[in-house]
């Protein structure tokens, strides 16, 4: 090792404490689709549809780890995670999203908790990560205020089997996924294109976290949001409306509900809607009961234009899809300058420093950690390995961006890199790889990167030292 490169590593100490994980979702690795009991989500049906998915990709396999999670496990082990965050499969646990419990499915993530356990790794468990259950899409999907009801109940289940093993909760990832690309720009399942419904659904997506949190009643639990640091092309006029409106429905629109209770009036304008139309009294409060954690997705920056003929998104499908940014669909996505991914997301870590430092200036205190962050590069596997140099500095960047927001003040707990192994990755299919552990799709072996090796290296660095006897 090289003295720059030690240096790098003992730069990078954090608090006693603080979780070193990695994260994953289930229909991105479970497979098993068809197992168990297990019944039909939106990304089922979605994946199966002609034109939807990059060369007609789907996780009716993915890798696997419904069958091999116990070796899964021993990876996560071997690299020191102190923690890791997974998914629910809401279809595995109520097959129609509804009414009776399989205990089959519930049995699956009770083993994967149990062998977390054994080998001393910390379950973080997010109860949704976009698999609705079909049947519940049938009866409308998001846009259905019942199906916020239908996830407390859900909620409540898993918490009732699982809160002997699991004492950190996340209620809905990345609501702005789920309601913004699911229901407006159709590239994510359930693959609509319906502007106004798309706001609905973001609303009951929120209430369907708060509703939860009461269900729970959990000991720690905490609502999990994609944020971007937002910054205008020019100083224009209408460059900063732009950058106003994007950081309004990316950011605002959802902090401001968890934490502060209501939504910001300048993005119900924006949006054209009469508040009155989709929220209920009561809705507000329930949304912004008080949570213990606030888990931020971060990736990337955005710099945006009012000018007319640009980019429409930051981050477009590989198919057909219309804008997701509803009543602001003139703006575009400009290349900032920097370092791009495999997803041409712009490599910023300063905006890492940027949005959690906003959180903690604007908002009531809140702890937070970073629940996802890390890259796509085009890996080659050479000589048995995988230099992986590009990830690796993403990750040694952000995670030192963490450090730096910590001495900030920020109220940081954790970090858990995107994703533990490469996966499927939505409507990009297989297409695109961002996991520490690199994956055989057609194999499924597994072999861990040399990002996965510094990271074990940063961890082990950061545990306290056993005594010795003296």
């Amino acid at each position: 090792m090289t003295t720059q490169e030690e240096q790098t590593r003992s730069d990078l100490c954090f608090p006693p404490g603080f979780s070193f994980g990695a994260a994953t979702s289930a229909y991105q690795i479970e497979g098993a689709v068809a197992e168990d009991g297990r019944g039909v989500s939106i990304w089922d049906t979605f994946t199966k549809t002609p034109g939807r998915v990059l060369n007609g990709h789907h996780g009716d396999v993915a890798m696997d780890h419904y069958h091999r999670f116990a070796e899964d496990v021993a990876i996560m082990a071997d690299l020191g995670l102190t923690a890791y965050r997974f998914s629910v499969s809401w279809p595995r646990i109520q097959p129609t999203g509804s009414g009776a419990i399989n205990q089959k499915g519930l049995d699956f993530y009770r083993r994967l908790t149990d062998e977390l356990l054994g080998h001393g790794i910390d379950p973080w468990l997010t109860l949704y990560h976009w698999d609705l259950p079909q049947e519940l899409e049938d009866q409308g999907g998001w846009p259905n205020r019942d199906t916020a009801y239908r996830f407390a109940d859900y909620a409540a289940a898993v918490h009732e089997a699982l809160q002997d093993r699991v004492h950190t909760w996340s209620t809905v990832n990345e609501p702005w996924c789920a309601a913004f690309l699911g229901y407006a720009s159709g590239e994510h399942a359930p693959g609509r294109r319906e502007p106004e419904n798309a706001i609905r659904g973001a609303h009951h997506l929120n209430l369907a976290h708060g509703l939860a949190v009461q269900a729970m009643n959990a000991r720690r639990v905490g609502g999990c949001v994609n944020l971007y640091a937002v910054t205008p092309e020019t100083d224009s006029e209408r460059d900063l409306d732009a950058a106003r409106r994007i950081d309004g429905l990316q950011n605002r629109f959802f902090l401001d509900a968890l934490l502060t209770g209501r939504y910001p009036e300048d993005v119900l304008a924006d949006l054209r809607v009469e508040p009155d139309d989709f929220i209920q009294p009561g809705d507000m409060k329930t949304i912004g009961a008080p949570i213990d954690l606030l888990l931020v997705n971060y990736y990337s920056r955005f710099t945006v234009s009012g000018a007319p003929g640009g980019k429409a998104s930051a981050a477009a499908a590989p198919t057909d899809s219309a804008s997701p940014w509803v009543g602001s669909e003139h703006v575009s996505f400009v290349n900032g300058g920097r370092p791009v991914t495999a997803m041409g997301w712009e490599i910023d870590e300063d905006g890492l420093v940027e949005v959690l430092t906003r959180v903690m200036r604007d908002y009531p205190p809140i702890a937070m950690v970073v629940s996802e962050n890390g890259a796509a590069f085009d890996d080659v596997l050479a000589d048995g390995r995988i230099h992986d140099r590009e990830r690796r500095a993403y990750v040694e960047a952000h995670l030192g961006a963490c450090k730096e927001a910590i001495e900030a003040g920020v109220p940081l707990e954790g970090y858990f890199a995107w994703s533990l192994m490469d996966n499927f990755e939505w409507a990009w299919g297989y297409g695109k790889r961002f996991g520490l552990v690199h994956v055989d799709f057609d194999t499924q072996e597994r072999l861990l990167k040399d990002s996965a090796l510094w990271y074990a290296e940063i961890i082990r660095q950061n545990r306290p030292h056993e005594p010795t006897d003296s």
